[in-house]
This record gives C-alpha cells, structure tokens and sequence, in this order.
C-alpha cells in the first residue's frame, strides 16, 4: 500500500480498519459518494468532526442523479408510508441537504 501525506505534510502509515453491517456500508457508501470525498478523506473528517464542504462537480452530480433515480425507483415500489426504511429516509435526507447546500453555494457566486 502506498504511504500518503495529510493536509499537514505528515505521513500517514497508521492503517485503521472495522467491520460494518450491509446496511451500515450502504449508508456509509452513499454518503461518500454525495460528498464528493474519497472514503477515506470522509471518514478522517468525520472522526475528527470536521466540516463536510460538498464541491459541485461531475462526479458529485453523477452520484446525485444515480441516488435519485434508485429513490425514485423505491418510491415507486412502496405501496404505503409504513414501509419506507429508516436508511431511505435517510437518504432522501442527505440528498436535500447536498441539493440545498449546492443551491445556496450558486446562489452566493
């Protein structure tokens, strides 16, 4: 594996490494792909409680329009409002809240 440098010019060779659920890893797997971040850059930020800063760029608005449509598609399966999962609700969650965000950062260009 090769050896990287954070932010401050230090290496980082220290490895970290835990197991999740399925669900678990999808929720941790969309919320790096509406970042933005790599996994491992959104894991660091979030362990340290730093700021997530979502940059409109073609890999976020692909992740975006690909998470949409599989809401979409969910939506369209469910019959009643008691079956939408926590994780969907969650998403659509975190989907607003990219979309805002991004609509304000145009808004303040």
């Amino acid at each position: 594996m090769e050896k990287s440098l954070d932010s401050h010019g230090r290496w980082r060779k220290k490895i970290v490494a835990f197991r999740v659920s399925e669900e678990e890893a999808r929720i941790i797997d969309d919320r790096v792909a509406l970042s933005g971040l790599t996994k491992q850059e959104y894991i660091i930020r979030r362990l340290c409680e730093k700021e997530i800063v979502v940059n409109g760029n073609p890999k976020v608005y692909i992740a975006l329009k690909n998470r949409l449509n599989d809401v979409y598609e969910e939506l369209k399966r469910i019959t009643g409002a008691g079956e939408v999962d926590d994780v969907l609700l969650e998403v659509i969650e975190l989907i607003g809240i990219t979309m805002n965000g991004m609509k304000e950062d145009k808004n303040n260009e």
